[in-house]
């Protein structure tokens, strides 16, 4: 999928699919649902990740597949180097991270993190297949397979180079995961009672009209 030399049409499309699917996921984030995004078998394993814009000096979040070795999260730029999270980690290697935990109702990690690029690093291959078994069902369509020969996926180093994340500090407060948690009891209740009044309105105007024609049957038939 990735290459540095200039983007195919499907990998333009992708992109974009992707960038439309990733503002779904980054709503279920702040809804509250992280912990669901670390189930291989739903999602692949995502983490979100908060980085600062090279040019604009903007803050943008970015869901992405990771793995975690030895206390530390690893992920892989999908799109290789052109990939605008990475060319902003590569910036500005200070990062936040939310994190999933492994049992559903756990709190989620919120930490922050220094990245650093990895991709020439001895174990970088093991890193990086680490990462494409944790992204489930996009490793898959990518044509990554967990029995490749390491050496194989050696040769994707280049296209798929390797980020890690050491977390350095715990955070709380507002503006991490779940910052619209309590916005969607609200819209679920709003969303009920509108629909109760909806079929009571209903209701009204079919007994009215039912109504009416009782009425007027006599005068009909007189």
């Amino acid at each position: 999928m990735a290459h540095d030399s200039a983007p195919s049409t499907r990998e333009e499309a992708l992109r974009t699919g992707f960038r439309y699917m990733n503002h779904g996921m980054l709503l279920m984030w702040r809804l509250g649902f992280g912990a669901f995004m670390g189930r291989r078998e739903l999602s692949g394993q995502i983490m979100v990740l908060t980085h600062t814009g090279r040019v604009t000096g903007a803050i943008h979040r970015t869901p992405v597949n990771f793995a975690e070795y030895d206390g530390d999260l690893y992920c892989a730029a999908g799109f290789g180097r052109r990939s605008d999270w990475f060319r902003n980690l590569k910036a500005h290697p200070s990062a936040e991270v939310w994190v999933p935990t492994p049992r559903l109702g756990s709190p989620v990690g919120w930490w922050q993190a220094q990245a650093e690029e990895v991709t020439g690093q001895p174990d970088s291959a093991e890193r990086l297949r680490d990462v494409l078994i944790a992204s489930g069902f996009a490793g898959y369509l990518d044509g990554f397979r967990s029995s490749m020969p390491i050496e194989d996926v050696r040769a994707l180093l280049p296209q798929y180079p390797v980020i890690r994340l050491h977390r350095t500090q715990a955070l709380t407060g507002p503006g991490g995961p779940g910052d619209l948690a309590s916005a969607w009891p609200i819209a679920t209740c709003a969303l009920a009672c509108g629909g109760v009044l909806t079929g009571i309105a209903l209701h009204r105007a079919r007994t009215a009209h039912h109504g009416g024609g009782v009425r007027a049957t006599p005068e009909a038939c007189s």
